[in-house]
């Protein structure tokens, strides 16, 4: 791999990484809510689920997500849909207490699970996989030097979104704080829903 390809990967896997969504969403309300050791759980399951589901496109069966319309529609139903509970349930949420009884709770094995319903997750492996391994002689070789590296973004992008979030969580113990940040999290994860949907118009496809 050129350090030209290297630079451009990393480039795409810093957007990508850091801007917020799905996972840097619940990552930073875990945090907030729960504190920063319980959110640990979530922020180490994202890079375990999405390695998995990178070494699955690259042996070519994130393609049948791609060439099987219904089988797509089904990631998206099944993840916004996962998405809006969780956003209903941040909605109500208006103290630590009320947090701490389950409003939002999603283990490591939820979280790994998350990631397989996360059709932004797929669509960024399969472009790596297009872009960067496909059709290449040091496939293999390849998918071991990505692998790692996407990897430690996913793990180091939820970390930083976690720290962010459990240094305001005795902020947002006073008042309507806390209630006011889950409702500003429910809403960006109901757009994350939504702006995955717009992708998926029969004009975008």
């Amino acid at each position: 791999m050129t350090s030209s390809e290297l630079s451009a990967l990393l480039v795409l896997a810093t957007v990508s990484s850091f801007t917020p969504g799905p996972n840097t969403t619940l990552s930073t309300a875990m945090a907030a809510n729960h504190g920063l050791r319980r959110a640990m759980r979530f922020v180490c399951a994202v890079p375990v689920g999405w390695g998995i589901l990178f070494a699955l496109c690259a042996t070519g069966l994130g393609g049948l997500v791609v060439a099987f319309p219904p089988l797509r529609w089904g990631i998206v139903t099944l993840g916004t849909g996962y998405l809006l509970w969780l956003a209903s349930r941040l909605w109500h949420s208006g103290s630590l207490q009320q947090a701490d009884s389950a409003k939002l709770q999603v283990g490591f094995v939820q979280g790994v699970g998350l990631q397989f319903l996360n059709i932004k997750a797929w669509m960024l492996a399969l472009a790596i996989v297009a872009g960067w391994v496909a059709g290449r002689e040091d496939a293999t070789a390849r998918t071991l030097v990505l692998l790692p590296i996407m990897v430690a973004y996913g793990f180091f992008s939820n970390l930083t979104y976690a720290v962010a979030g459990s240094m305001l969580r005795h902020w947002l113990a006073h008042g309507r704080r806390l209630l006011m940040f889950n409702r500003c999290m429910s809403a960006a994860l109901v757009a994350t829903a939504l702006w995955i949907l717009n992708g998926l118009r029969p004009s975008a496809v």
